[in-house]
């Protein structure tokens, strides 16, 4: 924001500078007036899909939020005569639904504006165009004959489209043309030829147009070119084809690319090359394409013009064309207007600084009125790009459009000028924690906001000094600046923001750390294919900051390969392949710094495959290979590994059959009879093997007897009568000949009897029927073949098939541990009865019911398996007070046994679970009623219930609390004597013999009843009633005299004689241990009634109105028989309707007198 100096006195220069720092430092909070912002808009030069609804942005800020308005071709466009047109809410932008509409309608030039009682803001003139994709003229192309050597030129011209299409040469099946240096498409799409050739022969040049923003293309008819070789042109010098001559102009904009082409024909084929006249190519901008026949330059300054030089040379000769670059300059921001935010009576300025070739004409807007047209300001002055405001008043707040344009375009800039008057604000959070390392710079934020602009100042720790001198640098936008920080300036920092209206301070913190520091660096590393590369990477940081270890191949990043593997302190190459050869990098970064390490990787290759295989010296059972090795790729060969194909038994099937050192090549292999061999040789070196080599001639070998026996003999059983006697056969190799079989002997272990032999051929297997049930035999298998057997085979021991078990577990007993617990006892079964391999117990246990619910259905069973060694075992997780039956079950590799006789169990009393419902029903003035129903789970026989219940005041504050007993029978209770409009918190919980069970809360209200009054008013103005008080007054005083004589007697009330004589067990107060109500003695005067419980209508007496016969005899309340005994704790109503919250000792009115005994 640009603010100007208060007074003319100080230089120009240096008020400049400050305002332009300040430019960045304030910026209106949204919660102050401020005229509109455009936040977003549409770019200026628009092209729309026509397939797609128009959207044109328009965004705005400001305080009142503005409002906005369109213009289209510079007339106020009216959005509610067009109803394809709206306008999002809270918003300028539009939406042109175009469905059923050519989207070419709305093509034109809008401008938003966006207006509020500060100012007005307008947008760019924003162009719209559609895209447009046309279709390839049809047009007839006659075929293209040549002489071959001669240059041609096969032109493009595809249609206009918006935007231009890229044009590509392919064939008919969207293979791509071969392009080089003699065959290339130009800029504007054609295809030259600098000499052609017999292969340049072809009917399907097709020259394709992709349009970009449709994503559709367009082809052209395809070309027929006819190469002749009766008259070949011969050698020639280059000449250009494009351009033409030997001088020509270029006109690039700045910032844009700059393209320049020189396309040569010539035989041979010429190369080119290119300069730039008095100067270099711009380095690190400038690029060669289309095999050097283009000179691409990025980023284009006014420095880039001049003369560059192409030069096409070939063996003929050579040629130059010079191409003039002029650099022209659309309106460029130099420095663009900024916000600026004045106090009323000061003074700033507005400048628009810009560039451009031809300079740009600058003209000046308020509130998107030519300045001209606007009234006259004594506080404005005008002079070019500059605006000077003086002496701002309030309300001259304003929204001032600055325009630079020249033949190549425009620039448009909005800058408000807010005058406000506004104390000082910090806006960089409070106590935000600023990390750096030590030695870096560390900048504290002191962002704020004010008008007038707020001095700043900064203060570290509890020092009252201002930071302002070395090390501390405090930038004008409030930053407090350390250039090289250490551990010492670590602290708390205050900066305070003041100006005439008011000081803020704001505190933040800065924390130095450690530099992070590789201290191991990975290592050069030469590793072999397929194996593992390893480099480590160990890092020292700053124990508070938390390290990521990343690594880089040759600077970018890893393969996306499960072989890298990445751990804290290593990089780990799994499998490593050729492909993974170069430089590797250990970044350490930490959320304040990094530091990186690198090594190379190179990978050793393998070797070639042997060649020349040679067969020597044959034998019967034995020959000689010899080979040549391959090249080894700098790394020695360790070995070589001889394979064998057998084309007889397994045709291309190659199997190792020895290894030989890396310094021989020779070796003497030992044969079996009846295989047709093929050798071959691979070797291996550091990396790995090597391809096998070509297969040696074929050497054949006799039959003969079997060497050996089919192995993995054993025997085993699939029914209670059968033993299945199974092996694995001898391969071909094995069998040394035609005719193999198997001879299959068995006998029964420790039984005298001889072998029984079966010979089996082509199976692995061989079932023997009718044995007992799980006995032992003797088995053995023996080749043989045409030729002889083989050797006397070795013995096993075999089982036949399992059967069910026959007994069950004896003497199973069972004992109840704990309510949720049993443990369970068992004799095991005799072997013979397992009838197989014994495996284990099960035992099946299921809930028959709940004890204290007879009409219950059976659970599932559940089942527990216990080892084949177990005698005992646990039941957890039982339901407490349930009756349980079991019983046990032996099994084998069959199955199951019979079970056992079942036994049954019962597991104690629990603890119960909540009530499985409470609610609070019929609220009143005083009372409230509870219903609630017994546990799901009672887990025993419910003893009682207990109710406790407190106040809850507004602010959910609890007040004190009360306590009821209630047998277990009882779900329904109305308790009394409460406030009214009160919300009070009941907790119930059931308990049975082992305890209390989880409790259950529920909350309800008494209400405020507003006729009472009125309708005790109505009956106390009737005579029949005055009278009927009196006598009830009178009444009353006589007892309260008996009561008072009696109580400073100090006597004792035989409150149980009275009790007894009501016979009603609903009403009679019991005591804990007989069910007797105690004696009440005056020295109790302010204790609860112990065993008290609540009569058979649920009323209950709040423990401060039933406690005292002081508080019957004095309060009013109390209401007492001709005996003495009082009726206020039986009666089942309410006798303190009025009194509640008045502690007057006066006699009760005729009205409550009356409520006491209705």
């Amino acid at each position: 924001m640009n603010r100007k100096w208060k007074g003319a006195s100080c230089d120009g220069a240096m008020v400049l500078l400050l305002l332009g720092h300040m430019t960045t430092a304030l910026e209106v909070p949204l919660d102050l007036p401020q005229p509109p912002t455009i936040t977003l808009q549409s770019p200026k030069d628009y092209i729309i899909d026509p397939r797609e609804n128009i959207v044109i942005n328009c965004e705005a800020k400001g305080k009142p939020h503005p409002s906005f308005s369109w213009t289209r071709n510079g007339s106020h466009f009216d959005l509610d005569k067009d109803p394809k047109v709206t306008m999002k809410p809270s918003s300028g932008t539009l939406v042109i639904d175009i469905s059923g509409e050519k989207a070419e309608a709305y093509e034109g030039v809008y401008q938003c504006t966006a207006r509020n009682e500060h100012g007005t803001a307008v947008s760019n003139d924003i162009v719209i165009r559609q895209s447009r994709s046309p279709l390839w003229s049809k047009e007839r192309i006659e075929p293209v004959v040549v002489q071959l050597g001669v240059s041609l030129i096969l032109q493009c011209r595809p249609p206009a489209g918006l935007p231009p299409p890229i044009i590509f040469w392919m064939d008919p099946f969207f293979q791509r043309l071969p392009q080089n240096a003699r065959v290339s498409q130009a800029l504007n799409g054609d295809l030259y030829f600098s000499n052609v050739q017999m292969e340049d022969t072809r009917s399907d040049y097709i020259c394709y147009a992709r349009f970009p923003h449709t994503q559709t293309i367009q082809q052209k008819q395809p070309i027929t070119v006819k190469v002749l070789d009766n008259s070949p042109a011969g050698q020639r010098r280059p000449s250009f084809m494009t351009p033409k001559g030997t001088n020509s102009v270029a006109t690039v904009l700045r910032g844009e690319t700059l393209e320049l082409e020189c396309i040569a024909d010539g035989l041979p084929t010429p190369d080119m090359s290119w300069n730039k006249e008095k100067g270099d190519l711009p380095s690190g901008r400038f690029s060669f394409h289309n095999f050097q026949k283009t000179l691409r330059v990025t980023e284009v300054t006014e420095a880039d013009s001049g003369d560059y030089r192409c030069t096409a040379k070939n063996s003929q000769g050579l040629a130059h064309h010079v191409i003039t670059v002029m650099v022209k300059a659309a309106p460029y921001w130099v420095g663009a207007p900024r916000n600026l935010i004045l106090a009323p009576r000061e003074s700033g300025i507005l400048t628009c600084h810009v560039g451009g070739n031809p300079k740009p004409t600058i003209t000046w807007s308020v509130n998107g009125v030519p300045i001209e047209n606007t009234p006259k300001d004594p506080s404005r002055k005008v002079e070019d790009d500059t605006v000077i405001l003086s002496d701002v008043q309030t309300g001259s707040s304003a929204v001032y459009q600055c325009n630079a344009s020249n033949e190549f375009g425009y620039l448009l800039a909005n800058a408000f000028v807010n005058v406000l008057a506004e104390p000082p604000r910090v806006l960089t959070p409070p106590n935000k924690l600023y990390q750096v390392i030590a030695n870096n710079p560390a900048l504290l934020d002191c962002a704020f906001f004010g008008s007038p602009i707020p001095k700043i100042t900064w203060y570290k720790d509890q020092q009252t000094s201002i930071l302002n001198s070395d090390p501390y640098v405090l930038h004008i936008n409030g930053t407090l600046e350390i250039h090289a920080a250490q551990p010492l300036h670590s602290g708390k920092y205050t900066c305070v923001a003041t100006n005439y209206l008011a000081s803020k301070e704001n505190h933040v913190r800065l924390e130095v750390k450690e530099p992070t520091r590789i201290l191991k660096q990975p290592e050069y590393n030469v590793v072999q294919r397929n194996s593992k590369a390893v480099f480590e990477c160990k890092v020292k940081h700053d124990p508070t900051l938390t390290p990521i270890m990343s690594w880089l191949k040759d600077n970018e990043e890893l393969p996306d390969n499960e072989r890298f593997v990445i751990e804290s302190e290593s990089l780990t190459i799994s499998h490593v392949t050729e492909a993974d050869e170069g430089t590797y990098t250990c970044i350490m970064n930490t959320t304040l710094d990094q530091d990186s390490a690198s090594a190379v990787l190179t990978v050793v290759e393998q070797p070639d495959p042997p060649t020349d295989l040679e067969l020597t010296d044959q034998r019967e059972r034995s020959v000689q290979l010899t080979w040549t090795p391959g090249d080894e790729h700098n790394s020695p060969i360790q070995k070589f590994l001889v394979q064998y194909e057998d084309s007889l038994h397994q045709e291309e099937a190659w199997v190792n059959m020895t290894e030989v050192p890396g310094t021989k090549t020779t070796v003497h292999l030992d044969l079996s009879p009846y295989v047709y061999y093929s050798f071959r040789v691979l070797a291996l070196n550091d990396v790995g093997f090597s391809d096998p080599s070509l297969p040696s001639k074929q050497y054949r070998t006799n039959p003969a007897k079997p060497d050996e026996n089919p192995s993995e003999v054993e025997g085993f059983g699939i029914k209670p009568n059968n033993l299945v006697i199974s092996w694995k056969e001898l391969n071909g190799l094995q069998s040394n000949g035609p005719g193999l079989q198997y001879k299959v002997s068995w006998k029964q272990k420790d039984v005298d009897q001889e072998w029984i032999t079966e010979t089996v051929a082509n199976t692995s297997q061989f079932v023997v029927s009718d044995t007992p049930t799980f006995s032992a035999y003797e088995i053995k298998v023996q080749a043989e073949n045409d030729y002889g057997t083989g050797p006397t085979p070795e013995v096993v021991v075999g089982y036949s098939g399992e059967d069910l078990p026959s007994a069950a577990p004896d003497s199973v007993q069972v004992e109840a541990l704990n309510d949720t617990l049993a443990e369970v006892r068992w004799e095991p079964v005799h072997l013979s009865a397992v009838r197989g391999r014994l495996q284990g117990y099960k035992l099946y246990y299921w809930r028959e019911r709940s004890l204290h619910k007879e009409d219950s259905q059976p659970e599932e069973a559940q089942v527990l398996v216990f080892g084949e060694n177990k005698t005992d075992g646990r039941l957890p997780g039982l339901h407490p007070y349930s009756l349980y039956s079991l019983d046990m079950r032996v099994f084998n590799g069959k199955g199951e046994g019979p079970p056992s006789a079942r036994q049954q169990f019962e597991t104690p009393e629990g603890v119960p679970g909540q009530p499985a419902s409470f609610r609070v029903t019929e609220p009143s003035l005083d009372s409230l009623t509870l219903v609630w129903t017994p546990p799901e789970e009672e887990n025993g026989r419910l003893t009682l219930y207990t109710l406790r219940y407190q106040p809850v005041n507004t602010t959910s504050e609890l007040g004190p609390m009360e306590e009821i007993i209630l047998s277990p029978n009882e779900t329904v209770l109305t308790v009394s004597n409460l406030k009214y409009s009160t919300r009070y918190k009941f907790y119930l919980s059931a308990s049975t013999v082992k305890g209390s069970g989880p409790t259950v809360t529920e909350e309800g209200v008494t209400i405020m009843d507003e006729a009472m009054p009125s309708r005790q008013l109505d009956i106390a103005t009737q005579g029949w009633f005055i009278g009927l008080m009196c006598a009830i007054a009178l009444l009353i005083l006589v007892l309260l005299i008996v009561c008072f004589i009696k109580r400073n007697k100090g006597g004792k009330y035989p409150v149980k004689e009275k009790e007894d004589a009501h016979q009603d067990p609903e009403i009679q107060p019991m005591k804990e241990d007989d069910g007797t109500f105690g004696e009440y003695s005056d020295t109790e005067d302010h204790k609860p009634l112990k065993g008290s419980r609540t009569p058979s209508n649920g009323t209950v007496k709040k423990d401060d109105s039933d406690d005292s016969l002081v508080d019957y005899g004095e309060g009013g309340d109390g209401q007492f028989n001709e005996d003495g005994s009082f009726i206020g704790q039986y009666s089942g109503k309410k006798e303190k309707d009025t009194a509640e919250g008045n502690e007057s000792s006066e006699a009760p009115s005729p009205v409550n007198a009356m409520n006491s005994f209705v």
